[in-house]
């Protein structure tokens, strides 16, 4: 006889089973409870308050190695805007992942924790002096050009031969939500092919006695799941190269494809078949070396979200609970300082009520944050049970990535913090944020 036999109200308080493709992989439901690395999120939420951001070290852990392994003997770098903290950084150091990031504070970060600063890359389109003074000093190992005007000042921070790749403009639309697509003309990022911005850029390095060229670079966008884009891009970039040799006689030894790589928030959301995608970019990239008589250069792939969204969860408890315009709409102690997505990119999330046995059937509501904003919305139609009352938990799968790195304190409400689970033991990784805190930033007059 089954749990759910013995207690029948039990399926009324979690689904019949949490979808696994959103969940971090050691989830398990436990007498209405949920567990992640052995540790009982309603217990998390008793500790430590809420909201919070629980992080599943193992699962994080995993999704490294597996990139690893389907890009063995080439780069994977991990792009540390997805989530990152010094733990996040050492983790991802010790499975052998190279690190993307953009702003001195994410350098500072990785070097706080002693990651290797050649197997840094340093991306951004408008790196401020500080940045590149920072990059200098940690002697970082490659640096991503995105625009003609910082060929020179790199090249006049440089005290010794900097490596640097090109971000082209591949021209490829991944079909994406139009703030997360990168791959196009008219966007922020990257040096035009079409212009001629990319090849002026590089008889610009290559004037330079400071400057290596090292590779190319091209970032098509996120949530893509579907492989042609990546071999569009991948085209244009070997293209690129056939004619920086032409030109130059040159050939570079690195193709960064950048990453993007879909994940689930809900049931029914696109997957990305990362082996399959594997076996095809390489198949595409020694082809087209091959058409264009050049050499196969090193392949690296910068996956942030693919290795950190499911790794995470938050938890929240409820404030109210009341009906408006023919919705039950459900407040939680979080919102859109916590998560803005939902705001940013209409971003839809699972929720599941947890701590407690339901005595009722599920009706779909509305999660709504505190913020005094009227978009501040974590999720529409999600089905809760319809006795959801002030005081329960709830828990939303999937926010391991661009949760903690965009969290804002809007209302002056302090930040979560960042808790980590393994082997039924958590810790905190990031402390909340007080009062004092905030107060502490803010200079008192005199």
């Amino acid at each position: 006889m089954t749990l759910k036999e013995l207690l029948p109200s039990l399926g009324l308080s979690l689904p019949d089973r949490l979808t696994p493709v959103v969940w971090p992989r050691t989830t398990r439901k436990v007498a209405g409870d949920i567990e992640i690395g052995g540790v009982s999120l309603a217990g998390i939420a008793g500790r430590y308050g809420t909201p919070a951001y629980v992080l599943d070290e193992l699962d994080l852990r995993e999704r490294c190695r597996e990139y690893m392994r389907a890009f063995a003997g080439e780069e994977v770098a991990y792009a540390g805007k997805a989530l990152l903290t010094r733990a996040v950084a050492r983790w991802v150091g010790e499975e052998g992942l190279s690190l993307d990031v953009c702003s001195a504070g994410e350098m500072a970060v990785a070097r706080a924790i002693g990651f290797p600063a050649e197997r840094v890359i340093l991306h951004g389109n408008a790196k401020t002096p500080a940045d590149l003074a920072y990059a200098r000093d940690y002697r970082v190992g490659r640096i991503v050009i995105d625009s003609l005007g910082e060929v020179a000042r790199i090249a006049a921070e440089a005290e010794r031969p900097q490596r640097v790749l090109l971000r082209i403009v591949p021209g490829v639309d991944a079909h994406t939500h139009t703030a997360l697509t990168t791959g196009t003309e008219h966007q922020k990022f990257g040096l035009s092919l079409a212009t001629g911005d990319a090849a002026e850029a590089a008889r610009r390095v290559l004037g330079q006695r400071a400057l290596r060229l090292c590779g190319v670079h091209a970032h098509i966008g996120s949530q893509v799941s579907r492989f042609g884009a990546y071999e569009q891009e991948l085209r244009q970039l070997v293209a690129f190269l056939a004619g920086l040799y032409a030109e130059h006689r040159i050939t570079v030894p690195e193709l960064n494809i950048g990453g993007g790589h879909a994940v689930a928030y809900v049931d029914g959301d696109d997957t990305f078949a990362l082996d399959d995608f594997a076996t095809r970019i390489r198949r595409v990239l020694r082809f087209e070396c091959q058409a264009n008589r050049l050499p196969v250069p090193r392949l690296t792939v910068e996956p942030g979200r693919a290795i950190a969204a499911r790794a995470g969860v938050a938890i929240y408890h409820v404030v109210s609970v009341k009906r408006a315009g023919g919705r039950r709409l459900v407040a939680v102690d979080g919102g859109m300082s916590d998560n803005p997505r939902p705001s940013l990119y209409g971003a839809h999330y699972s929720v599941v009520l947890l701590g407690r046995k339901a005595d009722t059937a599920q009706e779909r509501m509305t999660v709504v944050g505190r913020h005094c904003e009227a978009g501040d919305i974590l999720a529409e139609d999600a089905p809760l049970p319809a006795d959801v009352r002030p005081g329960d938990l709830l828990a939303v799968p999937a926010s391991g990535a661009y949760h903690f790195p965009l969290a804002s304190n809007y209302n002056l409400v302090g930040r979560p913090p960042l808790i980590a689970v393994r082997g039924g033991r958590a810790r905190v990784l990031v402390r909340r944020e007080t009062i004092n805190d905030i107060l502490a930033r803010d200079i008192r007059e005199t």
